[in-house]
């Protein structure tokens, strides 16, 4: 139980969890691929347009079949955003690829395209950007430089599910997508993920992976007359019973995502002349990106700034949290070439930005409490 009076997240239930889970055991497959799992892919294969959804024990799973699909040889090049969660990057060290790190924009925080294309070079097999709190990246940019160089485009949308860029919906525009389910996202199952297909050469292959390298999932579709070990793989389905909770979510979207948008509009308006008046760095959404409403943050001034501004919170019964440490001056980082100004960016906003709580369940009342706090501190 949370000492906080308003958590950073909390769970949200729509309502139908409970009982779908009930009705996934009474119907006597609770291990993955039962009748919940494919409900989620079928309703995520139409809300997004993509040709083939495969719901993952993680995100991080579903980036790790993303890097099998690769085929990645020694000496192959990944470039992955230094502002990211280290999944991003472990799913193609895992591989043996060597990763190459790029800095962010200042006004999205997302990857940094003319980073990008200063360090592409003929090794480069894939580009994997990050849509920073479901703001997507420059995909046009990342697209053409990723072609110019015969490389994969992965996008690691854990953020962003139903936010779009120039219209398109995060997770269809590279060749594959990731999604998180994780209990900090928009809609979750606690612990979940999802790849997205977007390229049918993939597809078949994609299912292989996931089905511990067996060609099970031809068999039972009496593809083949017995099914057998004949790739790379490991356990990467998701249990029915967790997909039954998520499908709960995904048919509640609408009214998540609409209690969403009315906590982060509430902060981007109540917060909006404190931070300018103040120096503060708030959220910037470009013309061409809609997003989900999956995070408010502010940039604090200075890292002192930032974890005083914490504990001014914390003393006030809210939890507000910073978010993620360069990658590229990790231990693991360094052992990858990492070393101090290569992503400047990402070292000046990473010791800076807070997170404010968000969640479906925030009351306008606990909202105001939270902007109360936050316009008290000096």
């Amino acid at each position: 139980m949370s000492s906080y009076r308003i958590p950073f997240n909390k769970p949200c239930l729509t309502g139908n969890e409970f009982n779908y889970v009930s009705a996934a055991i009474k119907q006597g497959h609770a291990s993955g691929d039962g009748p919940f799992t494919k409900k989620c892919q079928a309703l995520l294969e139409t809300i997004l347009g993509t040709p083939k959804v495969l719901l993952t024990t993680s995100c991080t799973h579903a980036l790790e079949i993303a890097a099998l699909l690769l085929d990645l040889q020694p000496g192959d090049e990944v470039i992955v955003p230094s502002f990211t969660f280290v999944s991003t990057a472990n799913a193609f060290a895992l591989r043996g690829a060597k990763l190459v790190f790029a800095d962010i924009r200042r006004d999205t925080l997302n990857m940094d395209e003319r980073h990008v294309e200063r360090l592409l070079t003929p090794r480069t097999r894939a580009i994997v950007p990050v849509h920073y709190a479901g703001v997507g990246c420059d995909m046009d940019t990342i697209t053409a430089l990723a072609a110019s160089n015969s490389a994969t485009v992965i996008e690691d949308d854990a953020h962003g599910l139903l936010g779009r860029y120039k219209g398109r919906l995060l997770g269809t525009i590279g060749q594959l997508a990731t999604l998180s389910f994780h209990e900090t996202k928009n809609l979750e199952c606690g612990e979940g993920g999802a790849i997205l297909v977007n390229d049918p050469a993939l597809m078949e292959r994609a299912e292989i992976i996931r089905e511990k390298g067996t060609d099970r999932s031809r068999f039972f579709r009496g593809q083949v007359d017995k099914y057998t070990w004949v790739d790379l793989g490991s356990s990467y389905v998701l249990s029915d019973l967790l997909a039954a909770f998520l499908f709960a979510q995904l048919e509640s979207r609408d009214h998540i995502q609409t209690q969403r948008r009315r906590v982060w509009s509430q902060y981007a308006n109540d917060l909006a002349s404190w931070a300018a008046e103040h120096g503060i760095g708030t959220p910037i959404i470009p013309a061409e990106c809609e997003q989900p409403f999956h995070m408010f943050y502010l940039i604090m001034n200075s890292l002192a700034e930032r974890q005083a501004f914490i504990a001014h919170l914390a003393a006030r019964g809210i939890l507000a949290v910073f978010h993620y440490q360069p990658l590229h001056l990790s231990p693991m980082g360094r052992r990858f070439g990492g070393k101090p100004q290569d992503c400047p960016v990402t070292e000046d906003i990473a010791d800076r930005l807070v997170r404010l709580p968000l969640y479906s369940d925030l009351s306008p009342a606990e909202t105001s409490e939270v902007v109360k706090a936050v316009t008290s501190f000096s």
